[in-house]
């Protein structure tokens, strides 16, 4: 969700985090990213359903034949990209063994967002941001369960609990983050990554 290419880490935090595309070929891996960029600019500029895929090659540089090889069309391309950076985020706590009792990356997740409101605001305009969100949920809620399973004083908790439990905290994470947005990101990311914390293990103090 940037015109950066850092979406699989998106915040200096975890930049130390294993990288999920290790070991795939590097010229794939490129012309993915430099496919994913185009899109991402583009969108900033003018509105989806305007962006034509001989758009995205030419600001790419990439040619007709090869874009088919990786992708059915422009939706695929913009949801694979934003799949990836999801997915990322979501399962970075895991990935850097996080020795908090956090369960999802908030502050990172806010502050890439502030950063990058130029794009979010495009998303919003063209209609995508719900495509993104669904994606969010899944990828948050499987992220979620992991950290549940991972520190102590949840531990314990049964796996069909977790995981339903998760899914409502990345269900509450999506909420939160766009009511955050819609009124002016007044507080900090790392005020909502503290309020969200305490939702969380007030809920599932609760739910044990």
């Amino acid at each position: 969700m940037s015109t950066e290419r850092n979406r699989t880490k998106p915040a200096a935090v975890f930049r130390n985090v294993p990288d999920s595309h290790e070991g795939e070929d590097r010229r794939v891996r490129r012309t993915r990213d430099r496919l994913g960029d185009a899109m991402m600019q583009l969108l900033v500029e003018k509105p989806f359903e305007s962006i034509k895929t001989q758009d995205i090659l030419d600001r790419a540089g990439v040619s007709r034949s090869t874009f088919y090889s990786h992708f059915r069309d422009k939706n695929d391309l913009f949801l694979s990209d934003s799949d990836e950076f999801l997915e990322g985020l979501a399962m970075a706590l895991s990935r850097f063994n996080c020795k908090s009792e956090r369960v999802a990356p908030v502050q990172e997740l806010f502050a890439h967002i502030a950063e990058s409101r130029p794009f979010y605001d495009a998303l919003v305009r063209s209609g995508k941001i719900n495509d993104v969100w669904e994606l969010g949920r899944e990828h948050f809620a499987r992220g979620i369960a992991k950290r549940l399973a991972q520190i102590p004083k949840s531990r314990a908790m049964p796996a069909k609990d977790r995981t339903a439990i998760a899914h409502g905290f990345a269900g509450s994470l999506v909420s939160l983050l766009t009511w955050w947005v819609q009124h002016g990101m007044r507080s900090s990311p790392e005020e909502m990554d503290k309020l969200f914390h305490k939702l969380v293990w007030n809920g599932a103090n609760g739910a044990a």
